[in-house]
């Protein structure tokens, strides 16, 4: 199968070196409006032909997949272009810096018929995959709680867009709240917002998801604050704790020693998702079943942090 890229930045390399590393991915081409960039990150890949443009791009390589890595604010022009050919195209996130920008990219997607997903990589770490996989065996209700730490602040400082800064949760919290749509069941019946966001001066996040199946979901947020990074999904006999994210503890009922599961080392050996990421990617190419999750996923997720935010 043909990968090809558009951006040639740190995700880009990141992303080449996981598809590089299945047998069946040939790294066939990238684009980049600094071509001196693509030419850097292309020639480590003998394969690898560096475009002129996005439809050279895909007139060189006949891509079966092209892999989105760009700016925020140049995802959704990228993508329009992207969607005019028929590769499958997988996008970094977020796809789209805004509810509005999201919502004009999906329905491009849908208008042109695009095979598009979403780079929701911590859905393809393997300490994600094993608490899914455990909760196949439990059916009760379950309480997923969040905790989620954004630095849009920092993020200014060091040169981020203020345009970016200002849906900050778009482009970062997006991480953190996915879980919620794959770890809780059923429909979303209401939000409270316990304490709400506050724009002109952000602190303290927190919300309540009820669901139909009589999962709970509990979102908490420090803004510009100390705080981890944490997922933990509790029913009456078993607890799972991500803390770091790439690092799964589990709590037995009745027991207040958790043990630790070691993660697959695909994500010691690359950037924690990707390579598993990559591996759905190719089920997807070769019609098999498969885990990416779709443009319309992620945009159920952007819809999520919309009635969150308020944004």
């Amino acid at each position: 199968m043909k990968i090809a890229f558009i951006g040639a930045g740190y995700m880009t390399e990141e992303h080449m070196r996981a598809f590089a590393d299945h047998p069946d991915a040939d790294i066939a081409g990238v684009f980049s409006r600094t071509k001196e960039r693509a030419l850097n990150i292309g020639s480590k890949y003998q394969s690898a032909i560096i475009a002129d443009s996005i439809k050279n791009l895909y007139d060189f390589t006949k891509a079966d997949l092209v892999v989105i890595s760009v700016n925020e604010l140049s995802v959704r022009q990228v993508c329009l272009e992207a969607f005019k050919f028929p590769w499958a195209c997988l996008i970094e996130k977020p796809a789209g810096y805004n509810m509005e920008d999201a919502e004009i990219i999906v329905f491009a997607a849908k208008k042109s018929n695009s095979k598009a997903f979403v780079a929701l990589n911590r859905r393809h770490y393997s300490s994600t995959r094993q608490i899914h996989e455990d909760l196949k065996n439990h059916t009760e209700p379950r309480v997923v709680h969040v905790i989620d730490q954004e630095n849009p602040q920092i993020a200014l400082e060091g040169g981020t867009s203020k345009l970016i800064v200002d849906y900050w949760m778009y482009a970062n919290s997006i991480h953190i709240i996915d879980y919620f749509n794959f770890l809780c069941r059923g429909e979303l019946l209401n939000i409270e917002n316990i304490n709400k966001w506050e724009p002109d001066e952000p602190f303290y996040v927190l919300s309540k998801l009820k669901y139909s199946s009589g999962d709970i979901g509990i979102y908490e947020a420090i803004w510009n604050g100390p705080g981890p990074w944490a997922v933990s999904v509790t029913t009456h006999k078993k607890r799972w704790e991500l803390r770091p994210l790439e690092e799964l503890r589990v709590v037995e009922y009745k027991s207040r020693k958790p043990y630790l599961i070691e993660p697959h080392h695909w994500d010691t050996e690359f950037k924690p998702g990707l390579r598993l990421q990559a591996e759905e990617s190719l089920k997807m190419l070769r019609g098999e079943v498969h885990q990416l999750p779709t443009i319309f996923d992620a945009l159920k997720t952007m819809r999520l942090i919309n009635k969150i935010y308020g944004i």
